[in-house]
C-alpha cells in the first residue's frame, strides 16, 4: 500500500510544496506509468506544486544488465507518449512535474529528465552527463553523455535544477546549478541497499545544500528488481545542510514537504 508521508518542520513555510514519489517498478511499463499518474492525483490532493519521480521510474532498471548491441529501440522521443501523459496531468493539476526516462534523439539515447511546467508545457530536458560503469550499473552501454549542460528551469513552483543520479557526485555540476539560479535541485536516483556506506547519500547532498544555498530533494527507486534491492529513503535537505524530511526504506511512499524559499535567499 502506498503511504503518504507529511513530516514537516514547524519553521518551514508554504512557499513551495514538493512531493517525492517513491514507487516500485514492476515488469509492466504501462502499469508503472498508470501508478505514477494515480500518485500524482494523490499528491494533488495534498496540494503539491512540484512532483518528482525517481530515475527510470516507469521501467525496470535495465542497466543492471550489460547492453548487447543497439539498445536505442528501448528509448523514446521527448515529447512522446510517456511525456505527453504527464504533460496532460501537469495541466490538470496545475503542478510542475519532473520525470525520468530513456530518451532517444538523433540516433543516441540519454538518461533524461523532462521538466514540465504547471500549464502542461515542456520546459526542457536535463540529460545525465557523468555516465558510470560498474557491476549492475552498466550504463555506458546504454547512455550517451548528456549535452544540455546544467539548466535551471523557471517554473510556476520556483527555479528548479536537476542532477540525475551520478551527476550529484560532481561538485562542479552542483555548483553550476547554483550559479544558474536554482532554488531547489531535484535528484532522480537509483540507489541500492548497501551500495555505499550508510548515510553517504544524505551527507553528500547535505553538503551540496549547505555549500550552494539551495534545497536538495533526492527521490529514489524502491524494492527488489531481479538482482538489485533499491532502498528508497528519499529525502530533502535544506540550505543549512539539515535533513528536513525522509521516506522510509523498502516501501512505496509519497513524501510531501513545505519548502520556505526565503531560506535560499538568506543562505
Amino acid at each position: 500500500m502506498m503511504k503518504i508521508s507529511n513530516r514537516l518542520e514547524k519553521e518551514i513555510g508554504d512557499d513551495m510544496k514538493i512531493a517525492l514519489i517513491q514507487q516500485h517498478a514492476s515488469n509492466e511499463t504501462a502499469a508503472n506509468i498508470q501508478k505514477g499518474l494515480n500518485n500524482l492525483d494523490k499528491t494533488a490532493e495534498q496540494g503539491a506544486e512540484l512532483a518528482v519521480f525517481a530515475e527510470l521510474a516507469f521501467t525496470r532498471f535495465f542497466p543492471q544488465y550489460e547492453a548487447r548491441g543497439d539498445v536505442t529501440h528501448l528509448a523514446e522521443i521527448v515529447p512522446g507518449p510517456t511525456t505527453e501523459l504527464f504533460m496532460a496531468k501537469a495541466n490538470e493539476h496545475n503542478m510542475v512535474i519532473v520525470i525520468n526516462l530513456f530518451e532517444l534523439e538523433g540516433g543516441k539515447a540519454y538518461d533524461s529528465s523532462p521538466v514540465i511546467d504547471a500549464d502542461g508545457n515542456l520546459l526542457g530536458t536535463t540529460r545525465m552527463i557523468h555516465i558510470t560503469n560498474y557491476e549492475c550499473f552498466y550504463e555506458k552501454g546504454y547512455y550517451a553523455k548528456g549535452n544540455h549542460g546544467a539548466p535551471v528551469y523557471d517554473t510556476a513552483a520556483g527555479k528548479i535544477g536537476v542532477a540525475i543520479c551520478y551527476d550529484r557526485h560532481y561538485p562542479e555540476y552542483m555548483r553550476a546549478l547554483a550559479v544558474n539560479g536554482a532554488d531547489v535541485v531535484v535528484v532522480p536516483q537509483a540507489g541500492t541497499v548497501g551500495e555505499w556506506p550508510d548515510g553517504l547519500y544524505e551527507a553528500e547532498l547535505q553538503v551540496a545544500s549547505f555549500q550552494n544555498g539551495y534545497f536538495c530533494a533526492l527521490v529514489n527507486r524502491v524494492g527488489r528488481e531481479d538482482q538489485m534491492e533499491f532502498s528508497g529513503e528519499s529525502f530533502i535537505s535544506n540550505p543549512a545542510g539539515k535533513i528536513i524530511s525522509q521516506s522510509p526504506a523498502g516501501v512505496d511512499d509519497i513524501l510531501v514537504a513545505d519548502l520556505d524559499l526565503t531560506e535560499v535567499k538568506r543562505s
